[in-house]
């Protein structure tokens, strides 16, 4: 037989869309359709109902960008239909090309309660499965005008500020139709067909079955009454339907999900009616169909429909409890995982857990991030320490260079933990489960001889409307299916414990899962890095202050709320569309007032119990919240860590700084420990490490050189930087002025100003008595459009790797590019340093809020080389939002040489932590100490259960083993090592005591993360 594929291909093609897809709804009558236009925000459901409703037709137009339009639509059944299936199309002018990114609609009775929302592939509400006639149909339908932001134009819609007021759709059709059950079946047994025969080889006899049932069953339609012929046509497919698959087919399970991002082209408050109606939809699917399984993640997305959809919650835990809704994931949003900080994370993971715990009993076992940008490599050891077994993503299938070599694996962390780890081979979090994609998922995935099965999320995303009951008949046809994987609807966990039991021996994957694509989002939106990285360090100070304030202070209360409510705050804004920069003008906006709000909540919070522990005096106290003692004051020369003591003079820092003109032009600084040389440009051409007798900058260079970039990706505009943008560069070495704006003995500071383009940078160069850092503070008014800025950094070392410092510890990269892999990092991430080091010796560089950095090692014409850091400072993207990080910023960062690991670890909190000063009666003890400074206090705070015990969260920061003591500053009647949660684990040797003086001993490996709970006496 020869190949009629393409004849039938056609003829199918022409039969499904001019006879058969159209007598899916065999008679229509319309609906009558009034409407009212919300003014502003949109308006609580109550409102929407009682509003004054005006004449609408189908055709007109409505809904300007971001608007809400309320449509009530009315009609009757007709008496003729009794005993057929009647469905309304609601059809409210959606582009089927892109379900998720356009207008949506959520429909209401008329006493308010969800029936279902409407969406491209979702625009039927079911009104009788069999019609009595006569039924009277009253139905309100919300609508969202979201505009389409998805094409990457510039545009400023994406503000309400800026958006235009024209209206951007079209009502298509509102009618109520008779819904012919059998015709639908037959295309969906059609399709399921057609995609798998496609899918098969051009020799492989179930090819030609399936194309001769398929002829058969189109032969069988009578064209002029299809929903009569329907059943034969059916008939004709059976026996291809009914073939079961080889036993050796590839398994896939199934699991309906709709991703949607808490923000992105569209504000959080849209995303709160998105939850509220992709959940909507899935109950009722729950309903029709009793197989049917829906995972859901991020608790915030729970916790919003909790409170604006109360009605919508309690159906929800309903089928919770049923087992058909899933809560999956167990953080509070899915977060970005490269920029988070270490306790932050932790946070994700209590605030998320505790919120399915607290409210569904649920213990979620799984992470779900299928859509992250690149995964620390801390990861593995906070997923076990939050008590999950395993590990679900996606996005590394988006690397743009290699390909990940797995698909099932266990992953290993910095500090040597596994999680059992899986990526779907079908390459999206979004299937339709068509045959394509099935075929695909079995094609790609890679353990083929050991393992057998995958995950395939399922459904259509943000706003979309989750899966369908297409996406349903398909998974049933392939349940079992000749030629086909084997489909089975089933629960994560379920997934993971049959492909962990199969594969328990599979390969390790050590170190971070870097994504070769969207390196960008380390530097988009400056300020809301900014906000994050500053939230993270006023919540820490605000939990310690106030713990140690609660336990000392007779009468001060622990404000619970107030920081668990500003920790979810700060967590929501570290989704992977908010953190990383790539949402709309709309999101950053807002981001940047919340974040102003937290700080003056945290601010209080902070002074409050800094006031309550001073007490009334005059004595002046510099209170020191890093974790590792600084200098201030002459007892000891230092203010130790997490305490307050009387400021002074450390002797230390008694050696003044000088300053001197510089042969040639500009200044050198000394202050005994450095000697810092700026030249006529204001560039650093010399930090020289007295002590070492080590220059740090490489010969003919200059440190804190401004470069400029041209940035145009070739897609993704805020996510994506392209290697090419390293073609051209232009240094920013013209002077405006250059002053010594400070020129004390404690300190001397040089004022560098220079203009570029439309932009003007000022900058102080700081050294101070004592200091082993040049500190520096950008100040840009940035008004360029697609640039790059960077400040480069060249260094005399020779140096195989650097160490950045990542959650709880800091991971290694190399700097050459002997593989593709190495290659790929063109631009990496970094929180507080970046370290370059030869044996002996190293230089960091700190930073306050950049985490974009680039290393690159070059061979200079004397044979040594040089190891250049540049902190990637600003970006100019235009889309999403055409106006990324125009303004004034003012960044902060530090050169540190001679510095080894643990200096970085040390200096990089304390610029991070700056401390204050107030004034009072008394030095404050700290509430609790650790004797090792490679043992890094990460968080002091007080139990979520509100017993009072004291929480610390500890790591070891170096890389190597450490035994430490903890001594705490009050009664404690036992220390237990707990998770995240809080809970206690298994007793282990990491923690020991107390002991008759009320010290515990603590053994961590290299990078463990230890949360101690400490129970007062």
């Amino acid at each position: 037989m020869h190949d009629d594929r393409s004849i039938t291909e056609h003829r199918l093609r022409r039969v499904l869309k001019e006879r058969i897809k159209p007598a899916v709804r065999s008679r229509s009558v319309p609906l009558t359709v009034e409407r009212w236009e919300a003014p502003g925000e949109p308006v609580p459901v109550a409102e929407g109902l009682a509003a004054a409703y005006g004449p609408c037709a189908v055709g007109d137009a409505w809904g300007p960008a971001w608007g809400t339009t309320w449509f009530k639509l009315t009609g009757t059944v007709p008496a003729e239909w009794a005993g057929r299936t009647v469905e309304a199309v609601l059809d409210l002018g959606f582009d089927r090309m892109m379900p998720g990114f356009q207008c949506e609609g959520l429909v209401h009775t008329a006493d308010g309660a969800e029936v279902k929302a409407l969406n491209p592939y979702n625009d039927w509400v079911r009104v009788a499965d069999r019609a009595e006639g006569g039924e009277r149909v009253e139905w309100y339908v919300e609508g969202a005008s979201n505009p389409v932001l998805v094409d990457h134009s510039v545009t400023y819609e994406g503000d309400l500020q800026t958006s235009g007021d024209q209206p951007l759709y079209r009502l298509a059709r509102m009618d109520l139709t008779v819904f012919e059950t059998e015709v639908w079946e037959l295309v969906q047994d059609l399709e399921v067909l057609y995609d798998l025969m496609v899918q098969l080889s051009q020799g492989d006899a179930r090819r030609y079955g399936i194309l001769r049932a398929i002829d058969s069953a189109l032969d069988a339609v009578d064209l002029t009454d299809v929903p009569a012929s329907a059943p034969a046509a059916r008939a004709r497919l059976a026996a291809v339907l009914a073939a079961p698959a080889h036993a050796s087919a590839h398994r896939i399970s199934a699991v309906g999900h709709a991703h949607i991002d808490s923000a992105w082209l569209w504000p959080l408050r849209e995303t709160v009616r998105k939850v509220s109606r992709t959940t909507s939809n899935m109950l009722g699917l729950m309903d029709e169909h009793p197989e049917f399984l829906f995972a859901m993640s991020q608790a915030q997305q729970l916790d919003w429909i909790k409170t604006h959809r109360p009605e919508l919650f309690e159906r929800i835990k309903k089928k919770i409890a049923d087992g058909q809704f899933v809560p999956v994931g167990g953080m509070w949003v899915e977060s970005d995982t490269n920029m988070v900080g270490g306790e932050a994370m932790a946070r994700q993971f209590l605030y998320g857990k505790k919120f399915f715990l607290d409210e569904f009993g649920i213990d979620t076992q799984n992470v779900w991030l299928p859509d992250s940008f690149g995964y620390t490599a801390a990861m593995p050891q906070i997923v076990k320490l939050s008590g999950s077994k395993w590990f679900l993503t996606q996005k590394i299938s988006w690397s743009q260079v290699n390909k990940f070599p797995h698909h099932t694996f266990w992953w290993e962390g910095i500090d040597g933990t596994r999680v059992f780890t899986h990526f779907p081979p079908v390459d999206t979090y979004n299937s339709d489960l068509g045959g394509e994609q099935l075929a695909h998922a079995a094609r790609n995935y890679q353990e083929k001889g050991r393992g057998s099965r995958s995950l395939a999320p399922f459904g259509w995303g943000d706003g979309g409307g989750g899966p369908t009951r297409e996406q349903l008949a398909r998974a049933r046809r392939q349940r079992d299916l000749e030629g086909s994987p084997r489909v089975e609807i089933e629960r994560p966990d379920a997934f993971f414990e049959k492909a962990h039991a199969e594969y328990e021996d599979a390969p390790v994957w050590a170190g971070e899962l870097y994504l070769e694509l969207h390196r960008g989002t380390y530097t988009s939106q400056a300020k809301t890095k900014q906000g994050n990285r500053h939230s993270e360090s006023l919540l820490r100070e605000a939990e310690l202050w106030a713990a140690t304030a609660a336990v000392r202070v007779p009468g001060f209360a622990y404000p619970h709320a107030d920081l668990e409510r500003i920790w979810k705050v700060v967590l929501l804004h570290q989704f992977h569309d908010i953190l990383p920069g790539s949402s709309i003008a709309w999101v950053h906006r807002e981001a940047r007032a919340t974040y102003a709000k937290v700080r003056a909540e945290l601010e209080a919070i902070t002074g409050a119990a800094q006031r309550a522990l001073a007490g009334p005096g005059s004595t002046e106290l510099v209170f020191n919240c890093a974790p590792h003692a600084r200098h201030g004051v002459p007892a000891g020369g230092a203010v130790p860590a997490e305490q307050a003591r009387t400021a002074g003079v450390a002797a230390t820092d008694r050696t003044p700084v000088t300053a001197r003109e510089r042969d040639g032009g500009g200044h050198v600084l000394d202050n005994g420990r450095l000697r810092v040389a700026v030249d006529g440009r204001g560039l650093i051409v010399s930090a020289y490490d007295i002590e070492a007798d080590r220059e740090a900058v490489a010969p003919g260079g200059a440190a804190n050189l401004l470069q400029i970039h041209p940035d145009f990706p070739n897609m993704w505009d805020a996510w994506d930087i392209d290697s090419f943008y390293r073609n051209n560069v232009t240094d920013l070495v013209a002077l405006d002025a250059m002053e010594l704006s400070e020129n004390g003995p404690r300190a001397v500071t040089v004022r560098v100003t220079r203009s570029f383009g439309a932009s003007r940078a000022v900058q102080s160069l700081t050294l101070r008595a004592g200091s082993k850092t040049v500190d520096i503070v950008t100040e840009v008014d940035w008004h360029e459009t697609e640039k790059f800025l960077k400040a480069a950094f060249p260094l005399d070392v020779k140096a195989e790797r650097t160490a950045s410092e990542t959650q709880f510890g800091h991971v290694h990269r190399a700097t050459h590019t002997n593989t593709s892999w190495e290659a790929a990092k063109f631009e990496i991430c970094a929180h507080r340093w970046i370290h370059a080091e030869e044996p002996g010796w190293g230089v960091a560089v700190l930073n306050d809020s950049t985490y974009g950095h680039d290393v690159t090692r070059d061979v200079r014409a004397d044979g040594g080389q040089t190891t250049t850091v540049r902190l990637s400072l600003l970006r100019a993207p235009r889309y999403p939002d055409p106006e990324t990080d125009q303004g004034q910023h003012t960044l902060r960062y530090s050169l540190a040489p001679g510095a080894a690991v643990g200096d970085a670890v040390r200096e990089g909190h304390w610029l991070n932590l700056p401390e204050r000063t107030l004034t009072g009666a008394a030095p404050v003890a700290p509430l609790v100490a650790v004797d090792d400074d490679a043992v890094v206090v990460e968080a002091v705070k007080l139990a979520e259960d509100r017993s009072g015990d004291v929480i610390v969260r500890l790591y070891e920061s170096r890389g190597g083993r450490a035994s430490a003591t903890l001594t705490p500053g009050f009664a404690i009647g036992a220390a237990v090592e707990s998770d995240l949660l809080e809970r206690p684990l298994p007793v282990t040797a990491a923690v020991t005591g107390p002991g008759a003086d009320g010290a515990v001993a603590l053994v961590l490996r290299p990078f463990q993360i230890l949360t101690v709970r400490l129970r007062r006496a």
